[in-house]
């Protein structure tokens, strides 16, 4: 057995000549990966000659280095008690952070998902906070998504009898409880150490279909082994421009027995989110774009850093491959308006899911469920209405939301954000409780609207003349939207050096 490094070995190799990293006791020269660091190479060579294990892990699913890296350059084991712990600068803000998870609600009194997001706000890291609640320029789109339900409104059926309220349905052939799915996130391990496998933990519980992100901390493979047998899962695809990876990905992710595939559409290029970027700015990080000849722009917060290998040049001519190399169902996520829900019903997929990504990609971008109140008709219109299952996401916080888009015509809808701000909350139980608390206002508002099964709902219900009659319509004022929303911020002025 090879003797373990020490510490001292280590921290010899700490420039971009001779870089090498500690990540989970091991040590690894990582010298000729820093031009293809999708991070940039500044952030390997701050932990040059050290342990980078803390800001590995929240970035990065742990088979990373085995996947990317050569064998030649694992070099084995670290005595870590020979290696030296840099003593972390005193942060008062992390000590107020820390005191107020101590003081935190309890769990009972989160009564909707917007009360999870404002606990959120307040525990999470300052980075990661930045990274989940971010939206794309001015977040116009973002809260949009969120107001747009707001324009709609009930046309409740009375003396119906709803004794008994089944909220179950089908998606994608799989028998869910409640027509929602635990939409694809990236970066799970910034608000809980056992990332994504909470939600599939709370998707199995509560019968829901999960999504597995391609930008995920933990490895797909974690993801699945950590589903039950009777647990569907999904996969999200950001399309690689090696088409061989993608391939591989695709035939692996079957192989596991993932039930669908949905291709990200709306993403050729990640969107400016803001919060995220200023989250990521230092004085000494700033001079991205300098001396080393790293000429793509790594200011641009944790998403543009991750997703640097995403095809720009993706195009309806590679629907037809995706269709000959698997046997999943195949969706399209990001479609943004008719004319392209059309043409993929001619293309053959077996569904679309309208969104614009939470609104972090374009702003004024039109919210999913308008576009939805636009697209059924038309397909009512051409008999197309069941070739192609249709879904949303974005902005949905309420049963009632879930009930808006499903008499509009959708399938079901997907739910990120508020999952992951549970979960950076109160973990398991807190997911937990987000999806009951769901459920229990879905069987609410079905007696309420008076459908009784998900069959009763239909378009006769919804009055969306508030919505389809422009972007003048009137929207109700939303406290608890705007109580919780974080609002965008202009560069601070230095402070005043103190005598």
């Amino acid at each position: 057995m090879a003797p373990k490094l020490t510490g001292a070995e280590i921290a010899k190799h700490d420039n971009k000549d001779s870089c090498w990293v500690i990540v989970h006791g091991k040590a690894y020269d990582v010298t000729e990966f820093l031009p293809e660091h999708p991070g940039g190479q500044k952030i390997i060579l701050k932990y040059a000659g050290k342990d980078a294990t803390e800001e590995f892990d929240p970035i990065h699913p742990p088979d990373t280095l085995d996947k990317y890296l050569d064998k030649s350059k694992h070099l084995g084991e670290v005595d870590m008690k020979t290696v030296e712990q840099e003593e972390k600068a005193h942060d008062p803000e992390e000590d107020e952070r820390l005191e107020r998870i101590k003081l935190k609600p309890s769990l009972a009194q989160c009564y909707n998902l917007l009360d999870f997001e404002a606990v959120a706000r307040r525990v999470m890291k300052k980075t990661a906070w930045a990274y989940y609640s971010s939206g794309a320029d001015d977040e116009i789109t973002m809260r949009e998504n969120h107001n747009a339900f707001h324009k709609i409104w009930f046309r409740p059926r009375v003396l119906v009898d709803v004794e008994k309220v089944d909220y179950s349905t089908t998606m994608l052939g799989t028998k869910v409880d409640i027509p929602f799915y635990v939409t694809a996130t990236a970066l799970g391990k910034l608000g809980h150490p056992e990332g994504e496998t909470v939600l599939t933990k709370g998707a199995h519980k509560h019968n829901v279909v999960q999504m597995i992100p391609t930008l995920a901390s933990c490895s797909f493979d974690e993801i699945v082994d950590a589903r039950q047998p009777d647990q569907t899962q999904w996969l999200q695809l950001y399309v690689n421009k090696d088409r061989s990876i993608t391939k591989r990905i695709v035939e692996h992710a079957e192989s596991r027995g993932c039930k669908g595939l949905f291709i990200t559409v709306d993403a050729p290029q990640l969107g400016r989110r803001e919060k995220d970027m200023r989250s990521k700015f230092s004085d000494e990080g700033s001079n991205v774009q300098s001396t080393s000849g790293d000429n793509v722009d790594r200011s641009q917060g944790a998403a543009r850093a991750i997703s640097s290998f995403i095809d720009p040049s993706l195009s309806w001519k590679d629907i037809p491959w995706f269709l000959s190399i698997t046997k999943m169902p195949i969706v399209l996520k990001g479609v943004q308006c008719v004319e392209d829900v059309l043409r993929a019903v001619e293309a053959g997929v077996h569904g679309v899911v309208l969104s614009n990504h939470g609104g972090r990609q374009l702003d004024f971008a039109r919210s999913a469920i308008e576009v939805l109140a636009e697209v059924m008709p038309i397909l009512r219109e051409r008999g197309w209405e069941n070739k192609i299952e249709i879904y949303i996401d974005g902005g949905i916080r309420r049963a009632t939301d879930i009930i808006k888009a499903l008499c509009l015509g959708a399938k079901g809808v997907g739910i990120g954000r508020p999952f992951l701000y549970a979960m950076s909350s109160y973990g398991l139980e807190g997911v937990d409780r987000a999806m009951q608390l769901l459920k229990d206002e879905m069987e609410m508002n079905m007696r309420l609207i008076g459908a009784s099964k998900i069959e009763d709902l239909n378009p006769s219900m919804v009055d969306v003349r508030g919505l389809v009659g422009g972007h003048n319509a009137p929207v109700p004022s939303d406290t608890l939207g705007m109580g919780v929303y974080d609002p965008l911020v202009s560069p601070r002025f230095n402070e005043k050096p103190k005598l």
